[in-house]
């Protein structure tokens, strides 16, 4: 038993009135087990129930192939073939979203007034033959298949709209474009062999460009790198592998696997096309790509619907996947799969072409009653499988609803049979309805105001030629009912965005699209609102991760796995002194001077300033220590200056005593310019001030030993050397050692002076404010020379030390140059092997080390004799210890 649908929607009014006959590839599908076909007459199919005098907009039709044994079917004993028949209960909304926009036009008087619009829907049940057999039968005389043959002049073909599915539109342009008719697609793009055929298309979805655009903007969003790829393997499906998967790649987009949907056909096989799907479901579930796209047609949500169910029946591990569908896509099921549950559909996205919700198609649908069997050959089929009753008694017992009244409510039906809200498919054919009026009025408008007389003008515009119309359709914008402007491109092509949605469904086999987002014309705008997305209910509300292993964290850096694709790669941490403060990035990177990488080497903190300043603990403490040894030697030289004409006090020359006494002093207050921040004038000060007041201090120390040393010989029998002991002799020796240390820094300070520097790199997590010291050469001359004086000075001492002087200071002096020499030969490795504020504070503790040393050893013993045992500070005594 073959099924067709005819139907006819015709309001007349006074004037004139048109007719749009609309195919869409929906409503039948013929299921056949394989091997045994019957043979199908296309014009029992295509019979259409016109009348003389008809103005016709014509349709096309399209088809679907579906799995052919998977569901019931009777037995035709007289052709042993097994026929059943079944409806697409969602796709009848198309229809009625058509008869709404005709109604809604008619109603409006400001569009083509005085004409009533008609329409004529065909059903081709998505084979291709029947499609190109129809598309000639529309360019001939009705009941008389001559092609390119019309006999009725007054049924003239103006539009053809057709879809939902891709291949319509190209079956019926090969032949309609020849005509130049004017078509609209009211579904998914066609992919056109011939560039020219477009040219009398208007595509009602957006390019596919810009979908694709919108997917990567969604995968990058939610950061799911690796993927899994079903498509159709059709001109659409073959562009996507070839074109635009290289393109996601490119943005960093991996995939883990891509199958093709099983191969359908009106004769297919069950158990090949049952294991074909097993496999691919098996490849889907057993790979670690939680997100998988799907790229279909209309009717694909149902195969993979039919596949799913299938694996169950296996003992397939079914594990949660988060469904991406296609705008071409829309829910779609058999009677068969009613009972069967929804979950796989749970939390997925979708993609839609942007709609606008019209609240009076609801009212519409509620407010409608069943048309008699003449007016509509449908609707009974779909009554019977929607509502699961039956108008004849003979067929009750198949049906668990009964006899159907007539009076049943589309709003009671779940959302998995009829929707009513209205589906981006149908908004489409809506839209397509609106611009078809709208050209139409524009034709009327022109043609009227061209022609005086109205009888003329009406006879003209009936008259018109298809090509004609098209001029009118080029116009970018279009108008639809709910004040919504559609525009098309100058290919034909809407400019529209897509909505993106979230599907939720519920027990009791209904569902809810929820839109979550948007992606803008042409793909530059995307929005989305992730806190109203439900996920799948495995992954417990939380965004599914769909990654080839787990993100880098901040910290580390990614090394491609060898062998693998780029989305796999280990994560190694960051080396010392780097960091990555992103996951996943390809390398890790310094921080800019002024910051250094915390613990985690995620993150960089801005450097400290560092310089050792008064009020840190080391600053104080250093200051405490050369303000108390400054104190101290203050002391020593008042008591010096109070006891100076005491024997103790006048040998070794008091003068010297004096100058060695002042230098110290200064030696211990120098240090406090090296505490604080650094200046140009305290870097100036610094090295010249502790230079030169050291070099007089040790040229004092020097000058005694000598003096020491001549005295001891002038009073040797034949000595000749009391005239060299004298004053001027110690004063020619500081004065001396002291210039020659000036000259030297005269020298540094025209060449290469000390300046204030700022070190970024010496110490990870400080900014160091130093004094840069010019020229490190003169820096190292300056030591030199002070080593060399202590050098000197050590070894007259170290040889005068036994001389028989009660007030010999030579073998004082000797170990006073021994903690001198001791001091700086360790400061030398100390100080540069220390950094920052530490290397200021090892040159002021050897300052301080060494006038110490020099200041106790040379003067505590004086001191103990002046203040403790001043009996012994007289020449009695001093005679008594020589005998």
């Amino acid at each position: 038993m073959f099924w067709n649908l005819d139907e006819q929607y015709n309001c007349k009014m006074a004037g004139d009135w048109a007719l749009i006959v609309v195919t869409l590839t929906f409503q039948i599908v013929q299921m056949r087990p394989s091997v045994k076909c019957a043979k199908i007459n296309p014009l029992s199919i295509l019979h259409r129930y016109l009348y003389p005098g008809d103005f016709t907009i014509g349709g096309i039709l399209s088809q679907i192939y579906v799995f052919s044994n998977l569901l019931n079917f009777e037995e035709d004993p007289s052709s042993e073939v097994y026929d059943f028949t079944n409806v697409l209960t969602h796709n009848y909304q198309h229809i009625l979203a058509l008869q709404f926009a005709v109604e809604t036009i008619n109603e409006n008087p400001s569009i083509l007034p005085n004409i009533t619009l008609g329409f004529h829907v065909l059903n081709s049940n998505f084979l291709a033959r029947w499609t190109n057999r129809a598309s000639m039968e529309l360019l001939s005389t009705p009941d008389r298949f001559i092609p390119n043959y019309k006999c009725d002049v007054q049924n003239n073909i103006a539009t053809v709209i057709g879809g939902p599915n891709s291949n319509v539109c190209l079956f019926m342009a090969s032949i309609l474009c020849i005509y130049k008719i004017p078509q609209f697609a009211y579904g998914s793009a066609a992919m056109m062999n011939d560039k020219s055929q477009g040219v009398f298309l208007h595509q009602l979805f957006p390019v596919l460009d810009h979908q694709y655009k919108g997917i990567l903007q969604l995968l990058q969003h939610f950061q799911w790198t690796w993927i899994g790829v079903i498509y159709v393997d059709d001109d659409i499906g073959e562009s996507f592998m070839e074109n635009t998967l290289p393109i996601f790649m490119q943005d960093g987009i991996c995939f883990d696997f891509a199958k093709t949907f099983p191969q359908v056909g009106f004769s297919s096989e069950i158990h090949p096309l049952a294991l074909e799907g097993l496999k691919t479901v098996r490849i889907v579930m057993e790979r670690t790509a939680n997100t998988v796209l799907v790229l279909g047609e209309i009717q694909s949500i149902m195969v993979l619907r039919i596949m799913l169910q299938f694996s169950k029946f296996h003992e397939m591990p079914m594990k949660a996947k988060v469904w991406i569908f296609t705008a071409q896509m829309d829910f779609t099921s058999l009677p068969l799969l009613r009972s069967w549950d929804m979950d796989f559909i749970h939390g997925a996205l979708s993609f839609a072409v942007h709609t606008r919700d019209i609240f009076s198609f609801p009212l519409f649908l509620q407010t409608r009653k069943l048309p008699s069997e003449k007016e509509d050959g449908f609707s009974r089929d779909f009554w019977e499988e929607a509502f699961q009753c039956s108008f004849s008694h003979s067929n009750i017992e198949t049906k668990s609803g009964g006899i159907c009244t007539g009076e049943e409510k589309l709003e009671t039906l779940p959302g998995s049979v009829f929707e009513m809200s209205m589906t981006s498919h149908s908004y489409s054919l809506y839209n397509a309805v609106h611009a078809v009026a709208e050209g139409l009025h524009d034709m009327h408008f022109w043609t009227v105001n061209k022609r005086a007389i109205k009888g003329e003008g009406r006879r003209e515009f009936l008259n018109q030629q298809p090509w004609k119309l098209h001029h009118y359709l080029k116009s970018n914008s279009f108008n639809n009912s709910v004040g919504e402007t559609f525009t098309f491109s100058s290919q034909g092509e809407l400019i529209a965005g897509f909505d993106i949605i979230n599907w939720v469904t519920f027990p009791n086999q209904s569902f809810k699209r929820v839109k979550v987002g948007r992606v803008g014309s042409p793909g530059k705008v995307f929005i989305i609102s992730e806190d109203t997305i439900i996920w799948p209910n495995d992954f417990k509300q939380v965004r599914p991760i769909s990654l080839c292993n787990d993100n880098c964290h901040p910290g580390y850096s990614k090394t491609k796995i060898e062998g693998k694709s780029f989305c796999c790669y280990d994560c190694y941490s960051c080396p010392k002194g780097k960091i990555s403060d992103q996951i996943d990035m390809e390398d890790c990177f310094h921080c800019s001077e002024d910051k250094y990488p915390n613990v985690d080497r995620n993150l960089c903190l801005p450097k400290g300033i560092s310089f050792l300043s008064f009020e840190e603990p080391l600053g104080i403490t250093l200051t405490l220590w050369a303000l108390l040894f400054s104190f101290l030697t203050a002391l020593v030289l008042y008591i010096f200056i109070k006891h100076r004409e005491t024997p103790i006090v006048k040998a070794n020359n008091q003068n010297l005593s004096y100058v060695l006494l002042i230098s110290l002093l200064f030696c211990f207050l120098c240090t406090l310019l090296f505490i604080g921040q650094p200046t140009k004038l305290i870097c100036l000060l610094r090295q010249t001030t502790f230079g030169i007041i050291f070099s007089i201090a040790i040229s004092s120390v020097l000058a005694k030993t000598i003096i020491v040393v001549l005295a001891f010989m002038a009073t040797t029998p034949g000595g000749g050397m009391r005239k060299w002991s004298g004053k001027q002799m110690a004063s020619s020796i500081v004065l001396s050692c002291s210039l020659i240390q000036a000259l030297i820094y005269i020298v540094w300070l025209v060449t290469g002076p000390p300046f204030p520097d700022v070190d970024m790199h010496s110490l990870m997590e400080e900014i160091i404010l130093e004094c840069n010291e010019g020229s490190i050469t003169m820096f190292y001359i300056v030591l030199s020379f002070l080593g060399f004086l202590a050098t000197i000075s050590f070894t007259m001492a170290f040889l005068a030390r036994n001389l028989p002087d009660s007030f010999n200071e030579a073998k004082f002096i000797t170990f006073s140059m021994l903690v001198f020499c001791s001091v700086w030969v360790s400061f030398v490795p100390t100080y540069l092997s220390t950094k920052g504020k530490y290397m200021v504070a090892v040159e002021i503790f050897s300052i301080l080390a060494s006038s110490i040393g020099l200041l106790v050893c040379i003067f505590s013993p004086k001191c103990y004799i002046i203040v403790v045992r001043p009996e012994l500070n007289n020449k009695e005594q001093l005679r008594r210890r020589k005998s």
